[in-house]
């Protein structure tokens, strides 16, 4: 009596795309990290449908935030001109208010919270908000 062995047939696998890297670029992760803050939980969502892992958005996220995933934006220097402040503004002395100790709580669109006393000069605020609204 032989021995008889049985050998099955080898299956041969092709790499799919969905077992392969993908190397994104800025201007998609940016588009994908937009798209997962646009609601509540779509983070989840948002890394299932592009085949992402939640830990792998999460990274692009902080990424974005910290403003080094910087998309189709280019970098480079922008001209500033500083010029005096006009004669008439210097002249206005600034009005006393009796409000002291009341702040004012500011909702800017690009999530941030600015709260600021309420005796505060209006000029000043309005400098200091593009400067703080820009994202």
């Amino acid at each position: 009596m032989s021995c008889a062995t049985v050998i099955s047939p080898i299956e041969v696998l092709s790499a799919d795309d969905l077992g392969r890297r993908r190397d994104w670029s800025d201007e998609e992760k940016v588009r994908i990290v937009e798209e997962s803050l646009q609601g509540f939980r779509q983070g989840s969502v948002t890394a299932r449908r592009y085949g992402l892992s939640r830990s792998l958005l999460t990274r692009w996220r902080r990424e974005y935030r910290r403003g080094l995933l910087n998309g189709s934006a280019s970098m480079g220097f922008v001209p500033l001109s500083i010029s005096p402040p006009a004669a008439a503004s210097c002249e206005a002395a600034p009005t006393q208010r009796s409000d002291e100790g009341q702040t004012i709580e500011i909702g800017l669109p690009n999530g941030r919270r600015l709260t600021i006393p309420a005796s505060l000069d209006p000029t000043i605020l309005a400098r200091l908000l593009p400067v703080l609204d820009a994202p």
